[in-house]
């Protein structure tokens, strides 16, 4: 009798594991990603850049549907784009990066992993150009997934999906240090470089950019036209008690991008902490009406196209307000 039971309790357990796995399947038709979580990153600071493995696969079946990952040097494909964020921010990659939503990366299908992929919007006209290091998007006939920043530069994020156009441009460097590579890539395609010959160009330019830390370089119209000079900004000289921030000689002209004044110092910290690697960085305490304010800047910045590099930098890492400011303009309000 205990055998008969023993038993019984058995084939309930098969019972209940096959109705499990059931539900799983019918709940993965549904969502290849539910219930399937890649391992978080563990540390508090910024995710890093790269890290992961080249990596092309076999070819593999989600929802039913099969995908064979190749070398596709000549893709380029028009289709409806889609972007993620939120869900997977922060978690191991298909090739065992990090993702992190506010920087410009993708997820595709098939194509080799990480590589650089030139997506067009193509309602407005805006490119850009971001490297792909995760698999997807495996949802009706969506061609490609773009992270929440890259939906932002393309202007469709709050539209949730646009009609795109995706080339590839060639394989992406397995380690990117601060992302200055992909700066690189955004600023040849501003200007208007060729995708066959980007990747060389992009070679010889990354040393001249960029912070660990930042974003990239802001998507920009695919117009051929010259892109608009940025403006700067001439200031009055705010606050005598600012040693940190002194006029240029006469005839000499220096740059600084004002990031912003916070009233959190370790919110300033952190800011400043940001581009600490690659720029030079001011931290002012300035007298508020409600306390000590923070003020952070990057400079003392000599000749107009670093300083054009800066401010692209920190609008691109969610500075949207930082501002340009010549110490010429300074110099002038003091005499």
């Amino acid at each position: 009798m205990l055998r008969v039971a023993r038993k019984a309790i058995v084939l309930v357990a098969i019972g209940l594991a096959i109705a499990g796995c059931s539900s799983q399947k019918k709940q993965a038709k549904q969502d290849p990603f539910a219930g399937i979580g890649s391992p978080i990153y563990p540390g508090s600071g910024p995710v890093p850049w790269g890290g992961g493995r080249y990596h092309v696969g076999k070819p593999y079946q989600v929802a039913g549907q099969w995908f064979t990952p190749k070398e596709q040097p000549g893709y380029d494909k028009k289709g409806t784009a889609s972007w993620y964020g939120e869900d997977f921010n922060r978690r191991k990659t298909s090739n065992g990066e990090w993702f992190d939503m506010n920087r410009l990366t993708a997820a595709h299908a098939t194509l080799p992993l990480p590589s650089y992929v030139k997506v067009t919007n193509l309602a407005n006209g805006r490119e850009v150009v971001v490297r792909v290091n995760d698999r997807g998007p495996f949802v009706d006939t969506r061609i490609i997934d773009l992270s929440k920043r890259t939906a932002e530069a393309l202007e469709f994020k709050n539209k949730g999906k646009a009609q795109v156009r995706v080339q590839y441009i060639g394989p992406a460097p397995l380690n990117d240090k601060g992302g200055r590579h992909l700066v690189a890539m955004n600023t040849e395609l501003e200007r208007g470089t060729p995708m066959r010959k980007m990747i060389a160009a992009a070679d010889g330019r990354k040393g001249k950019s960029t912070s660990d830390n930042m974003m990239v370089a802001e998507a920009k119209p695919a117009k051929k036209a010259a892109a608009p000079a940025v403006q700067a900004e001439t200031v009055a000289y705010e606050q005598p008690a600012e040693p940190e921030a002194p006029a240029a000689p006469a005839g000499e002209v220096s740059y600084y991008i004002q990031l912003g004044s916070f009233s959190d110092v370790a919110n300033a910290a952190r800011a400043r902490d940001q581009f600490a690697s690659a720029w030079p960085v001011q931290f002012i305490e300035l007298s508020g009406a409600s306390g000590p304010v923070y003020r952070v800047r990057l400079g003392p910045i000599s000749g107009s196209d670093d300083a054009r590099t800066a401010l692209v930098d920190a609008q691109s890492a969610g500075f949207v307000d930082a501002r340009l400011i010549k110490t010429e303009a300074v110099q002038a309000a003091l005499q």
